[in-house]
């Protein structure tokens, strides 16, 4: 009679949870084996990524060559590279494109790098005081949901008509993600650790600057992350304010003039370069916080 090896019953207690991809321990012959849940290489993903766009261009071009939608709407992929073309080599009848594209990154970029230096600040102090969180809670709280072109106006008012609107409007659509960003991290260290921490004599501004600051750049870096995607949303609204050159005012401008074909070359460029940046965070974030998903 062969032999029945009877593995042993593996007991999961009802207070414990594990993650999706926690290894799965298997009970074999009285041995155990790990076998885990395997994820997606990025090579995979990219792939998916690269024939998603392809299919999308072909489709593009096979709708508008063909006829089915006229060039008002959507105008032919040639014509979107021909204006591409014209701009990039000043052939144009408006600036050049390298013009805009610098005025554009100019306001950007200032606006987030003052967010930057404000907002995470402001939000690790609101993560470690409750008279700072009351105080700054309610104002992000109301002006956050706001949309840019409610209180374009009143900076327009304020401020008058120069860059200084225009970067500050980037600069509160940039600031409350990053603010919440920072305090939501700060309370991402467990008790564990801090107590950890403390047991073995380190002090409270240690406890902040080795356990919760590095517990909460995760979630500050995903805020930088959504905090440019809104100053990128918010690059038009900001040059409607009496701008003469950037790239949301070439796409306004067009717009007025039924120009599709520079309205969606300027689309393009402003997504490519906002990808662009947000492939940079992304290398950033594997670079600072390498730990990050790995525990």
């Amino acid at each position: 009679m062969p032999d029945v090896t009877i593995a042993s019953p593996v007991v999961v207690s009802p207070s414990s949870s594990a993650p999706p991809s926690a290894p799965v321990v298997a009970a074999t012959g009285g041995q155990l084996k790990t076998s885990a849940f395997k994820v997606p290489g990025e090579g995979s993903s990219v792939v998916i990524s690269v024939v998603t766009v392809v299919v999308l261009l072909v489709l593009w071009a096979v709708a508008t060559n063909v006829g089915w939608i006229k060039p008002l709407f959507l105008p032919t992929p040639q014509a979107v590279f021909q204006q591409f073309y014209e701009y990039l080599t000043g052939q144009a009848n408006d600036k050049p494109l390298w013009q805009h594209f610098l005025a554009s990154m100019f306001r950007v970029f200032s606006a987030f790098f003052l967010a930057c230096i404000t907002a995470i600040p402001i939000g690790i102090a609101m993560g470690m005081s409750r008279v700072v969180r009351g105080i700054f809670d309610p104002p992000l709280e109301f002006y956050r949901p706001l949309p840019p072109l409610a209180y374009l106006p009143l900076i327009i008012i304020w401020f008058g008509i120069d860059e200084t609107p225009k970067i500050l409007l980037i600069f509160l659509s940039c600031f409350a993600p990053l603010a919440l960003a920072a305090r939501a991290g700060m309370r991402s260290a467990s008790q564990e650790q801090i107590n950890a921490a403390y047991s073995m004599g380190a002090s409270y501004m240690q406890v902040i600057r080795h356990v919760i600051l590095p517990s909460a750049m995760p979630d500050i870096l995903i805020g930088m992350r959504i905090a440019i995607g809104f100053g990128w949303t918010t690059l038009v609204a900001a040059e409607m304010v009496a701008a003469n050159m950037g790239l949301g005012q070439m796409v306004l401008n067009a717009s007025n003039f039924l120009r599709t074909d520079i309205v969606i070359m300027g689309i393009i460029v402003i997504g490519v370069v906002a990808y662009l940046f947000d492939l940079l965070m992304r290398w950033v974030e594997r670079t600072v916080v390498p730990w990050k998903g790995r525990m």
